[in-house]
């Protein structure tokens, strides 16, 4: 597969990266294979998350063929960057061809980024999570690598300013153990241990992160900070007219 378009992405985010003097600090990425196909799954609690996850795989020398929604892929700007980084598109209301072409991406020894809770954490903890990547790891045969990313929400997230150019940012990238899904295990018992994984290493990220001011909207409310609790988060993600007809505090449900 010819890469001219991910080399030189990968180098200018970098060179960004250098120049904004972010804290960058990757652990664990020895855990991913240098060769082989694997489904990497990362929490998702900013814009920039597939930026940074990927750099987990830069020291075994991969490129990550993140899973995006389709309506990324039909931005004048960022589609072409993602076709030709070889991203996979992901139609929500026709899933099962991103899924096939994870597969076969998989199979072709490729490594595979899927957020598994689909969309961003505005709790900043890990949500109920899809099966989708362990469903893709199983088929292929291949390992599901969990990772944690922690930081680049103080950049750009949901429902706040983007602070892009915004210097001396840490961001910690954690890369826990593989998991080999057995085809004889419950989905919902690998489903739940994955989730485990996923908010143990957020967790790690969170609690050695290098800034921790308390009462920041940045930081979870189990951690002092303002960030809405999940509970608040799942009511904000429901759709307006959804919002509008729950009873309010005192009414009858």
């Amino acid at each position: 597969m010819a890469e001219i378009v991910y080399p030189p992405v990968i180098r200018t985010a970098l060179a960004l990266f250098k120049a904004l003097d972010l804290k960058i600090r990757v652990e664990g990425a020895e855990r991913i294979p240098r060769k082989g196909g694997a489904v990497l799954v990362s929490n998702h609690v900013s814009y920039l998350d597939f930026v940074f996850a990927g750099l987990a795989a830069r020291p075994s020398r991969r490129l990550v063929r993140f899973m995006a929604k389709k309506e990324v892929f039909d931005n004048p700007v960022a589609g072409p960057l993602m076709r030709g980084m070889h991203h996979i598109p992901v139609d929500r209301s026709a899933g099962a061809g991103a899924f096939g072409a994870a597969v076969r991406a998989l199979k072709d020894g490729e490594i595979v980024g899927n957020f598994a809770e689909a969309t961003i954490s505005r709790s900043f903890t890990v949500k109920d999570i899809k099966s989708g990547p362990i469903r893709m790891a199983s088929d292929a045969g291949v390992p599901l690598i969990p990772v944690a990313v922690w930081g680049p929400h103080r950049l750009w997230t949901k429902g706040r300013p983007r602070k892009l150019l915004q210097r001396h940012v840490p961001v910690t990238i954690l890369v826990g153990e593989p998991m080999h899904p057995e085809p004889g295990t419950p989905l919902a018992d690998t489903t739940a241990e994955l989730r485990r994984r996923m908010s143990e290493l957020l967790d790690r990220a969170q609690r050695t992160y290098p800034d921790i001011p308390p009462g920041v909207w940045w930081q979870p409310t189990h951690l002092g900070g303002t960030a809405p609790t999940p509970e608040e988060a799942a009511a904000l993600d429901r759709p307006r007219g959804a919002r509008r007809a729950e009873p309010r505090p005192g009414e009858a449900s």
